[in-house]
Order: structure tokens, then C-alpha cells, then sequence
């Protein structure tokens, strides 16, 4: 057989074999990409029923379905309403169906969310946040002195704690109501400082108990002066 019979013969052979292939380059665009396309074609055909209840009811089954394809989705129901938007999106907005839920708004479909804005406050100390900037702020607004140095304390302590948190080490009190003059960009009352200070409000429970007197090794003494074991 010379070359032009040889090529003449295999011409059937590949139209035949290029027509049994379809790609998924010349199948119609998912929509919804995670169910798969075997999902999008019962959409589709549940879509073209004719029968108002039978579609209702084959579209229940399909929400089955899709639910057990995803065993992660929790049974709530914001899960249903996503899966129910899901079937509408996969329709094309255009399956009539009785839903628990309704059909979702199409122009929010592919809706870009605004952009955020960048945080443009300057923190004096990062491992305190801004979060506690804002308290410092708040506290140092109190006009009455006992509200003042309650709320003072309040924040000192928390400042204290994630300092901590941040620099595996403590921090001395001088230390921590420098930190709140900075923050705040004002100086603190004497007299708030020295209550402070004096009282030594900033130390925890345990500090505290630490300092609150020392017991006698020899053990506790009754009321009447004799000696009693521990």
C-alpha cells in the first residue's frame, strides 16, 4: 500500500477518535465548581421539568446530595441557605421551585467586597495594641480622682500582663505608668502616682500575700499563749 492509500485509510480512523473524546474545554462553564458537573446536570434537568411539585421535590433530593458531598458543612441553617443559593446559582436563577428560603439577589452574585482601609494609627508600643491605647485614653478622660485611679490601676494591670506575654520578663510599675504618660502624651497626677506607688496597687493577689506578714516557723499559737502543731 504506497503513502497516499497508508493516509487515506487512517483519515476515518482519527475523525472517529476525535469524535468520541469530549473535552472539558468544549463542555459548557461550571458554575459551581465544587459540586462537579454529574450535580450541574441534574440542575439542569430538575430545571426543565414540567411539573411544578415534582421539581420541588427532586431539588430536595439534590440539596441531599449536595450536603453529602461536602461533610464538612454543619447541619445549621446558614447551611441550608447556602446550599439552596447554590442550586439557584446552578439554574441560572431560573428554576421555580417551592424553597424554604428565597431566591438570592443575582447582582450580588460575583460581587467584589470593598477593600479595606489601611490602619493608619501609629502605636508607641506594639505588644500593647491599640485596643488598650483606647483604654488609656478613656481612663485619663475620668474627672473624678477615685474613678480616675480605678481605672488607671485597671489598665496598668492588663499592660502589665501582656508585657509579660511579650517579653517573657516583668516590668516594674515606674516602668508601666511611664508607658501610660506616653501613651496618653500627659503627664499623671503626683497624687495618683504616689497611691499608686505606696499602695502598691499594680501587684497581683499573690505578690500581695507575700508581703502581708511572714508566719512563725514554730508553728501557730492558741489563745492562751501554748504553742500548737500544724
Amino acid at each position: 500500500m504506497n503513502e497516499e492509500n497508508q493516509e487515506s485509510a487512517n483519515q476515518p480512523l482519527k475523525e472517529s477518535n476525535s469524535a468520541n473524546f469530549n473535552y472539558n474545554t468544549q463542555r459548557p462553564k461550571l458554575t459551581m465548581k465544587e459540586y462537579g458537573r454529574n450535580i450541574q446536570k441534574i440542575a439542569d434537568y430538575i430545571a426543565n421539568l414540567e411539573d411544578r411539585e415534582q421539581r420541588t421535590q427532586y431539588a430536595y433530593t439534590l440539596i441531599d446530595l449536595m450536603r453529602q458531598i461536602n461533610p464538612n458543612m454543619r447541619d445549621s441553617q446558614d447551611t441550608q441557605n447556602k446550599l439552596w443559593d447554590d442550586l439557584y446559582i446552578m439554574s441560572g436563577f431560573e428554576i421555580d421551585i417551592e424553597s424554604p428560603f428565597p431566591m438570592p439577589a443575582k447582582d450580588k452574585l460575583g460581587k467584589k467586597p470593598k477593600m479595606l482601609a489601611y490602619n493608619s494609627n501609629r502605636l508607641h508600643y506594639k505588644h500593647y495594641g491599640r485596643n488598650i491605647e483606647l483604654l488609656v485614653e478613656k481612663a485619663l478622660e475620668e474627672e473624678d480622682p477615685e474613678s480616675q485611679l480605678v481605672a488607671v490601676v485597671y489598665v496598668a494591670r492588663l499592660m502589665k500582663n501582656f508585657y509579660i506575654s511579650w517579653n517573657k520578663d516583668n516590668i516594674d510599675d515606674e516602668t508601666v505608668l511611664g508607658h501610660i504618660e506616653k501613651i496618653s502624651g500627659t503627664p499623671l497626677h503626683p497624687d495618683l502616682v504616689d497611691k499608686i506607688k505606696q499602695d502598691r496597687l499594680l501587684d497581683n493577689q499573690k505578690d500581695k500575700g507575700k508581703s502581708g506578714g511572714h508566719r512563725s516557723k514554730g508553728g501557730r499559737k492558741s489563745s492562751d499563749g501554748r504553742k500548737r502543731r500544724n
